[in-house]
């Protein structure tokens, strides 16, 4: 009897279920979809679903995100797409006929008919540029097209001053990246692509394991720069030579390409890296600066350039434009031919133009100036590349390509910071650094540029010890790099280990652009015969490629060397054969 009265009514069961309902309901502003309703709902424009069960431990996590892009479609007026939500712990049989292999899994849908599922890393920003690829706004009128110049700079009228609009290098071309869509080239084609626009490209091997991490990142790159900047890739397996003739030499490498000019891209992998690149480097060249805005563009950035020029001259504006396209916006350059400035940098107008490099947040000196008039062409890259970096700065991960793979090679001061060090040594490395530049601007010796860095001792510790000999310890440690050669110095002048000091380390400097430090290196013997004999090998197959035909005729005339050299042989070991027959027969007694 006790059994019977403990067993649950039917009542009991009925509000389990319900109860059991409500908890698998989800908590979310977007639309819930059924089987009732499901084909009719998304039978009209697009539609984006999540399939989710709620008692799914990354459906959870991700629901916050969810929220929030349902809220950014939801606020704008005409959104072009549609969120809605399947709880399959509710309805399994309607997630099933739409192929749901795990949860949480966006579909996308247009006019009813599946498009595509989204695969990509469940993150806002990510989701957001998807559905903003896919999304076809209604009622929303198309912008405003412009003419643009023919030019390949806007050069504004003797009677405007110049805005910043009209600083736009623009070269005439073809809608950039229409498809967003990563475009693949060959020899054929890379030309006539790069003929369109700035390009950013990639060259990859598919064995390359950094290369199959970043092909995801890079498609949804391509999509985030539609209409903005043109995205490709290079498979340097079947197409080698022209691989070899980008100066490719590791796996994957990217370059930016724009008017005629191309650098490598230096900076970091991650899809918000490469984002904030492609961003600075469609953003206008210069912008106009007057005397009062020049404070705050200061403190907003560690290094900027000014152009000061006269009013007239808008030859140099365009000049220098086009060679600041290579910063890709950082640092950012200036322009003005504000009066005050002209007057605060004490620059006449005979000897304008020039370029100011400010540094540290400090517009009180310039580190730099540079008179483009009185210079070689070329000198202004460089001059830009030299000045980029403020006079010192931490050595982390996303700033490490940035300074040792430096286009212009610069000699890298290495402080170890230990833990609880890092503020002083900052301070103390950023004095050191203002002397050194202080006493280069006074030398009338072209010098070297120098970076001066410090690194988290915890953090980078055994790569330090590995590479550079140094060891864990309770006082900076400091080495100067030549990582162009995988070179390094940890002695001073006088022969005694470097110190956080200017004496010493001048002292190193100055030993080391005179050609008395003792070297040593950061790569063991083994791995400097590698490097050696591969890049032998690359030598050799860039000779090959440059010149077939000179290459067949070397061939050749090796191979013929080597047979004239074994007749010789051949024919000395008959003569002294005979020779030998001749003079026993001459001392027989018979």
């Amino acid at each position: 009897m006790k059994i019977i009265q403990s067993l649950p009514s039917p009542l009991s069961i009925l509000l389990a279920t319900l109860a059991l309902q409500a908890v698998a309901a989800p908590v979310t502003a977007s639309k819930v979809l059924t089987p009732q309703n499901f084909k009719d709902t998304i039978s009209r424009g697009v539609w984006i679903i999540e399939h989710f069960s709620p008692y799914c431990r990354h459906c959870r996590l991700f629901e916050p995100t969810w929220n929030q892009v349902v809220e950014h479609f939801e606020s704008k007026a005409d959104p072009g797409i549609h969120l809605a939500q399947v709880n399959c712990a509710l309805h399994g049989d309607l997630c099933t006929e739409n192929g749901v292999t795990g949860y949480p899994q966006m579909n996308l849908y247009r006019n009813g008919e599946f498009l595509d599922t989204y695969d990509a890393d469940r993150e806002f920003d990510l989701l957001v540029d998807y559905l903003a690829t896919h999304a076809e706004p209604e009622g929303t009128p198309a912008p405003a097209v412009h003419p643009v110049d023919e030019e390949a700079i806007t050069t504004p009228l003797p009677t405007q001053t110049p805005t910043a609009d009209n600083l736009v290098v623009q070269s005439p071309r073809a809608e950039a990246n229409p498809s967003g869509e990563v475009v693949s080239l060959d020899v054929q084609t890379f030309d006539s692509f790069l003929a369109q626009g700035p390009a950013f490209i990639k060259f990859f091997a598919p064995w390359c394991g950094h290369c199959k991490k970043l092909a995801p990142t890079w498609v949804q790159l391509a999509r985030h720069t539609q209409h903005k900047m043109n995205i490709a890739e290079v498979d340097c397996d079947e197409h080698k030579a022209l691989c070899t003739s980008q100066g490719v030499t590791g796996f994957p490498m990217m370059f930016y390409y724009a008017h005629g000019a191309k650098t490598e891209y230096s900076g970091g992998r991650t899809y918000d890296q490469l984002v904030s690149f492609t961003e600075k480097a469609s953003k206008p060249t210069m912008q106009v600066i007057e005397a009062p805005e020049l404070e705050q563009a200061a403190r907003d950035n560690s290094v900027l350039y000014l152009l000061l020029h006269n009013p007239s001259d808008h030859q140099v504006v365009n000049d220098v434009a086009k060679d600041s396209q290579l910063l890709f916006g950082s640092p950012p350059v200036y322009v003005s031919s504000s009066p005050e400035l002209l007057a605060r940098y004490d620059m006449p107008s005979s000897s304008l133009p020039a370029l100011l490099a400010f540094k540290d947040n400090d517009t009180k000196d310039p580190a730099s100036v540079f008179y483009p008039s009185s210079q070689p062409a070329d000198a202004l890259k460089t001059w830009f590349f030299t000045n980029r970096l403020p006079t010192s700065l931490e050595l982390s991960r996303d700033m490490f390509q940035q300074v040792m793979n430096a286009p212009h090679n610069p000699l890298v001061v290495i402080v170890s910071a230990p833990k609880g060090m890092q503020d002083s040594v900052a301070e103390k490395l950023n004095d050191i650094g203002k002397k050194w530049r202080l006493r280069m601007s006074l030398s009338r010796n072209v010098r070297r540029d120098v970076v001066f860095s410090w690194m988290d001792a915890d953090q980078w510790g055994k790569w330090m010890k590995s590479t550079y000999g140094i060891k864990a310890s309770t006082e900076p440690a400091v080495i100067v790099a030549d990582h162009s050669r995988l070179i390094y110095y940890d002695r001073d002048g006088t022969g005694l280990p470097i110190k956080l000091t200017s004496v010493s380390v001048s002292s190193a400097l100055e030993a080391i652009l005179g050609g008395t430090a003792k070297v040593k290196h950061s790569q063991n013997i083994l791995e400097r015969a590698v490097r050696s004999f591969n890049s032998g090998l690359m030598g050799l197959e860039k000779s090959i490629v440059a010149h077939p035909y000179m290459t067949v005729l070397a061939i050749a005339g090796l191979m013929g060397v080597v047979l004239m050299a074994i007749r010789k042989l051949l024919s000395d070991d008959v003569g002294d054969w005979e020779a030998e027959q001749r003079y026993a027969k001459r001392g027989r007694l018979d």
